[in-house]
């Protein structure tokens, strides 16, 4: 297993360093993709799709095809749309497609009465923000001046410190964070975790700092900023296990080999990436 992680772990990290170098719609098309793999694992956990995904012959009791839930194909449209606008520039209109999901799955959901419940229908909502809107922020923050290097400070804050934190909670872990929730976590981890992204944000600071330009010195603004993104990894990390647990499954996919779905690897990154954006652009240049 540990085999299968690591080397599943390393082409992960290998994808991630070409699409993100290229950047522009090849990193924007992948997120769309992910996006769509990580809304529809999130659909099936909380029963948005329906059932299996096969339409279902109530009166002989067969399958007769393939279909997919309108309140899901309804996620996974806006999904593309808003990350032609990510795409576009258009990111202004980003509360006028949320309102306009709003409404549109409330439509699906009176004219199928009483197909679906109210948490359904909540559910397909907070999956398109959860998963597709806050994603999206690592295309935004590449985007950005200097975003070819401070992109990577979400996954240094996000894995880096996952990493760190497993490191430290394996030598010292004593004292159980969340023990049911994550019985494995502990207090220490958590501390190791953020020191760790800290310092990880130092080090790389003082590798890319000669290539951003200008007089500020960029040290303290990434440790900062790598220390909350670990703080905010930790809540994605464990809002992710807390549905896994109200849904009763282990993973949300098998798509990864020793790692799980698309949610089960980007947990803390889907957290971390809306967190790095902004903070990038309150503190980068300000030390």
């Amino acid at each position: 297993m540990f085999r299968t992680r690591l080397i599943s772990g390393i082409v992960l990290v290998a994808i991630a360093l070409v699409v993100i170098l290229t950047g522009g719609w090849v990193l924007n098309a992948v997120l769309m993709v992910i996006s769509i793999i990580g809304m529809n694992e999130l659909y099936r956990a909380l029963k948005v799709e329906d059932g299996s995904g096969w339409r279902k012959d109530r009166r002989a009791g067969s399958k007769t095809g393939a279909c997919i839930s309108p309140l899901a194909a309804v996620g996974y449209i806006f999904c593309i749309g808003y990350y032609a606008l990510v795409f576009l520039d258009l990111t202004a209109y980003t509360v006028t497609v949320v309102l306009a999901l709003l409404i549109l799955l409330m439509a699906v959901y009176v004219f199928t009465y009483p197909r679906y419940r109210t948490d359904q229908v909540s559910g397909a909502f907070f999956g398109f923000v959860y998963v597709a809107v806050m994603l999206s922020c690592i295309y935004e923050l590449r985007a950005m001046e200097n975003g070819a290097y401070l992109v990577w400070l979400i996954f240094l804050a996000s894995w880096g410190s996952d990493t760190c934190a497993y490191c430290v909670g394996m030598l010292i872990g004593k004292h159980k964070m969340t023990p049911k929730l994550s019985p494995k976590k502990t207090v220490e981890g958590a501390v190791g975790g953020v020191a760790g992204a800290a310092l990880l944000g130092v080090i790389y600071a003082c590798a890319v700092s000669p290539y951003l330009g200008g007089e500020a010195n960029h040290v303290a603004s990434f440790a900062i900023i790598c220390a909350v993104g670990a703080l905010i990894s930790m809540v994605g990390d464990l809002a992710a296990s807390a549905i896994k647990r109200n849904q009763d499954i282990k993973d949300y996919g098998k798509l990864i080999p020793g790692h799980g779905g698309i949610l089960d690897r980007f947990d803390s990154v889907i957290f971390v990436a809306p967190v790095i954006y902004y903070l990038s652009q309150a503190l980068v240049g300000r030390f």
